[in-house]
């Protein structure tokens, strides 16, 4: 019976050609420059767990829970404190732009030390700082853990997806704004594209001076779009850039095959074309069997039964036949004649390459 494709993800390109590409807004297309999200990062302690926290070997948890009781007014040794309720943890989170004070996020909480699990934990006050070493927001909260664990006194354990992470829904709080330019209030706004393209750049273009009027956007290269207001609109940027990103165009993208050698998965972009070719796939199977014998002695030879290992290696070629493809003008048409060789997942990786390297493939390889 054939082989079926078992990994052989499709998926449909943003980016594809203008015969098969749908429009997307320039919203999920490019960002405004100056208008960006931060990473926060900060250290903290989770408490409350059921003897799954860090061991005396964590020696920073010590210290930060005698810290964290010395502030609250309790001088205890760090010698003398049993932290297998406790956890020092690293608190992540990104903050949106141009969020105010007040505002929640969530955030996400890592175990640093040596803890088993953080489930039923709770953060305690933690201060979160940017990359300037600022605080801008603080969390605190109990956890969210997406999984669970069991063990018993034999030491058999089941786990499901990972204990020492976890979430605390709006567990932050933004305490102050970010310094930065963000928005300009005068003078062009500018797009940067996620996925550099001069084609792109230049529907963009188009499409903002067909809302906007001639000479309001100006593409200055592939990554970039400088957007004019216009007059009308100097006092309603956010309205006018709202419009400009609710604006539709096809984007464009090279026609890319993504391999994933370690998985076995292939993933193939709506713009690639197949040319006609000729294929010969087939496979190799080596089998060795052991099957022991017995070499009893002769009588009276003083020898010793020994038993003597005997091995049978067998060699066999299967498929091998010629296949045709025909030119494919359609993503399906080229799953449909990579189907009919049955190849597998690790055979069809080496196809494609082949099929790139003989000029049969239009599409860039990039191999993870």
């Amino acid at each position: 019976m054939r082989r079926t494709l078992l990994s052989f993800l499709v998926v449909w390109s943003i980016c594809g050609s203008a015969s098969n590409a749908h429009a997307t807004r320039i919203l999920e297309l490019c960002e405004v420059r100056g208008v960006r999200p931060n990473q926060l990062v900060g250290y903290g302690l989770v408490v409350g767990l059921a003897n799954t926290g860090d061991s005396g070997q964590a020696r920073f948890t010590l210290q930060s829970t005698a810290a964290m009781l010395r502030r609250l007014g309790a001088t205890i040794d760090p010698a003398m404190i049993q932290t297998r309720n406790a956890a020092a943890v690293m608190v992540t989170a990104t903050l949106a732009p141009g969020a105010h004070p007040g505002t929640p996020l969530d955030v996400t909480v890592s175990s640093l030390g040596n803890a088993r699990s953080l489930a039923g934990g709770t953060l305690l006050q933690t201060p979160l700082l940017g990359g300037d070493q600022q605080v801008y927001a603080v969390a605190q909260g109990p956890l969210l853990v997406g999984g669970f664990g069991a063990s018993g006194s034999s030491g058999s354990s089941a786990q499901r997806n990972f204990l020492t992470v976890g979430r605390v829904p709006e567990g932050g709080i933004v305490e102050r704004r970010v310094p930065g330019p963000g928005l300009p209030t005068e003078g062009p706004i500018t797009l940067t594209l996620r996925d550099p393209s001069f084609i792109t750049a230049r529907r963009i273009q188009d499409a903002i001076v067909a809302s906007l009027g001639e000479g309001s956007a100006r593409a200055l290269d592939g990554a970039t779009v400088e957007v004019t207001v216009p007059e009308s609109l100097a006092t309603d940027r956010v309205g006018m850039l709202a419009s400009v990103q609710a604006l539709e165009v096809q984007a464009e993208s090279r026609a890319r095959v993504v391999v994933d050698e370690r998985t076995g998965t292939v993933v193939i972009g709506a713009a690639v074309r197949l040319h006609e070719v000729a294929i010969a796939q087939g496979g190799l199977t080596v089998q060795v069997s052991e099957a022991p014998a017995v070499s009893q002695p002769g009588p009276l030879s003083g020898g010793t039964t020994a038993v003597v290992p005997q091995s049978t290696v067998t060699a066999t070629a299967d498929g091998g036949a010629l296949h045709r493809l025909g030119q494919s003008a359609s993503l399906q048409e080229v799953v449909d004649a990579l189907n009919a060789l049955g190849a597998g997942p690790r055979d069809l990786i080496t196809i494609l390459q082949a099929l790139r390297t003989a000029g049969a493939l239009d599409a860039e390889i990039e191999v993870q």
